[in-house]
């Protein structure tokens, strides 16, 4: 819980509170479903609830904006993210039934009400969202040929409306990729270690995705 104080010192006791309450849950989820890898527990904090907030430190949210976390597994980046922005409305979404469950069933416990769940594909949604967002699911071609169709034309947000990725490594032909199928897209490409000093960060980017 440490590191998410030093890097975000002005939480509210509420939030430190949902915060500090999630490696108890996690880690007796993962005890039963493998949410998460079982040497990467001790580093809930570190290596998937700050990941999760890398997009806190690129961009905030006006009240109200409507977010989808595509693959979400057991709540990743959502979860974080709806402690964060308690006056944005996120959607996860993810396929595996029982990691949903837990995802809700976390959420409900830290009274987290400004999250629902989806269990299905994305191509099935109906509603429509300003950004989305994901942890390492699919190369962008294929997210953004998921979900064009939801993102909504109406920017309201500090950041145009679009796609924020967690994602790591060479991502040169990912990019190249998305481009050829719209030469209107900008990708902007950002290195999360410049927000977080960590060896764990290193490697890792954030991925901003949106249209001209």
């Amino acid at each position: 819980m440490d590191i998410i104080l030093k890097y975000f010192p002005d939480l509210t006791p509420h939030q430190i509170k949902q915060f500090d309450a999630l490696y108890d849950l996690y880690a007796e989820a993962n005890s039963k479903v493998n949410l998460i890898s079982r040497k990467d527990i001790e580093s809930l904090y570190l290596k998937h609830i700050l990941h999760a907030l890398t997009i806190a430190k690129f961009t905030t949210f006006v009240d109200g904006t409507r977010i989808l976390d595509l693959g979400t597994g057991g709540g990743f980046p959502g979860i974080p993210l709806a402690i964060m922005f308690p006056k944005v409305h996120f959607t996860l979404c993810d396929s595996i039934a029982k990691k949903i469950l837990i995802a809700e069933s976390i959420a409900e416990t830290i009274a987290l009400d400004n999250i629902d769940f989806v269990v299905g594909r994305a191509e099935n949604l109906k509603e429509k969202y300003e950004f989305v967002v994901s942890r390492a699911v699919a190369p962008m071609e294929q997210l953004y040929r998921w979900t064009q169709s939801y993102i909504d034309d109406r920017d309201r947000n500090p950041k145009i409306n679009g796609y924020l990725l967690l994602k790591g490594g060479d991502l040169k032909q990912e990019i190249r990729d998305i481009k050829s199928i719209n030469r209107k897209l900008f990708v902007d490409e950002h290195l999360i270690s410049q927000w977080f000093e960590e060896d764990f960060f290193e490697t890792k980017k954030l991925i901003y995705i949106y249209r001209f």
